[in-house]
């Protein structure tokens, strides 16, 4: 494996690593209380299956990391400038209108649309962090 691709895999753990811990801060255990005031909205009743849903959505921050570093790689942006201009344009223009459009016609509460909003603000920057870090 070349310096390059050992470059990119580090910055995708390192920036997966970190988004996912800050998943379980922005839309985890601190806004959890939240989502009980509309229990329907719940997939998993009384918790079952919820293990293997957490399993899941524990590695897709990896995968978010993994296409942020290689479009950085690929726009040849190493800079923390750079990365964190991209990181503001992907939220702007997927995760923020999703959740307010989502909040529009599912019963969620403004803190858990600002929340999660912040919360996918955060992890792309923390990706941005980790390929400028890394591959910078």
């Amino acid at each position: 494996m070349n310096t390059g691709w050992m470059r990119l895999t580090l910055a995708v753990l390192a920036g997966g690593i970190g988004s996912s811990l800050t998943d379980w801060l922005f839309m985890g255990d601190w806004i959890y209380k939240r989502y009980d005031r509309h229990p329907e909205i719940w997939r998993h009743s009384g918790g079952d299956g919820e293990t293997q849903a957490i399993l899941w959505a524990s590695l897709l921050p990896f995968l978010t990391c993994a296409v942020f570093a290689f479009l950085c790689l690929r726009l040849d942006l190493h800079s923390y400038a750079a990365t964190l201009k991209l990181a503001l344009a992907i939220w702007l223009i997927g995760p923020l209108p999703l959740m307010i459009a989502n909040a529009l016609f599912v019963k969620l509460s403004s803190g858990i649309v600002i929340s999660h909003s912040l919360g996918w603000l955060v992890k792309l920057c923390v990706a941005a962090m980790a390929v400028a870090v890394v591959m910078g």
